[in-house]
C-alpha cells in the first residue's frame, strides 16, 4: 500500500509542477491563471487523496474521521477555488488588463 501511496503523492506534485511551470511560461494574466486554477486543484485532489489512503490504513474510528475532514478539505477546495479564479479574472478585466496578442497578428 505504500507504494501506491507514493506513486500517487508523486502524481500529485507533477500536477503541481506542472502548475508552477505553467505559471512562469505563459506569457499574460489570464493566461497564467489556468494552470493555477486547474492543475494546483488537480495536484491537490490527487495528493489529498494519497492521504486519505494514508491515514485510514490502522482502520479505526480516529483514522476515519481525519479522512473525512481531509475529503471536506477537497470538497471546500473544489467550491472556492473556482470561485476564486472567476473573481480575480473579473477585478483583471475592471482594472483594464488586455489579454495577450501575438506580435504581427493585427
Amino acid at each position: 500500500m505504500t507504494i501506491i501511496i507514493t506513486i500517487i503523492l508523486i502524481c500529485g506534485l507533477i500536477f503541481f509542477a506542472g502548475g508552477a511551470i505553467g505559471i512562469i511560461r505563459f506569457p499574460d494574466f489570464y493566461s497564467r491563471l489556468h494552470p493555477a486554477g486547474k492543475l494546483d486543484t488537480g495536484g491537490l485532489v490527487i495528493t489529498m487523496s494519497a492521504f486519505v489512503l494514508y491515514t485510514i490504513q490502522p482502520f479505526s474510528l480516529d483514522a476515519i474521521i481525519t479522512s473525512v475532514k481531509i475529503i471536506l478539505i477537497v470538497v471546500f477546495v473544489f467550491i472556492t477555488s473556482p470561485t476564486a479564479i472567476h473573481s480575480i479574472v473579473d477585478a483583471g478585466v475592471r482594472a483594464g488588463l488586455t489579454p495577450w496578442e501575438k506580435p504581427g497578428d493585427n
